[in-house]
């Protein structure tokens, strides 16, 4: 089992910037991918970032040069860290590990960006 708990969500202007953190603890080493989704009233969940074991990174469109995933395997933590943040941005956003057998998800940080 992994558990996932996300922080650093809040309130920002746009144009700002936040940084999400995730921390993994449990079976962690069982991890092989990390994501960052977003949920927004109405809207369906979508992908925002992924980071594999490796580092290699994907980024959905529409934050493509906004946004950096990260991690610290030392830390066992992953970060978002979000710039120049448009009030479309505004969501719920929600961590994902990928283990061999299943994935786990965070309980969700919000992330709202006043215009």
């Amino acid at each position: 089992q992994v558990q996932l708990v996300e922080s650093g969500g809040g309130l920002v202007q746009a144009g700002g910037s936040l940084r999400l953190s995730c921390a993994a603890s449990g079976s962690t080493f069982s991890i092989i991918a990390n994501g960052w989704y977003r949920q927004a009233p109405g809207k369906q969940r979508e992908l925002v970032a992924q980071i594999n074991s490796s580092g290699g990174t994907n980024y959905a469109s529409f934050v493509k040069g906004r946004f950096t995933i990260s991690r610290d395997n030392a830390k066992n933590t992953v970060y978002l860290q979000m710039n120049s943040l448009k009030s479309e941005d505004t969501a719920v956003y929600y961590c994902n590990a990928v283990a061999v057998l299943r994935r786990y998800w965070g309980q969700g940080t919000r992330v709202t960006v006043s215009s």
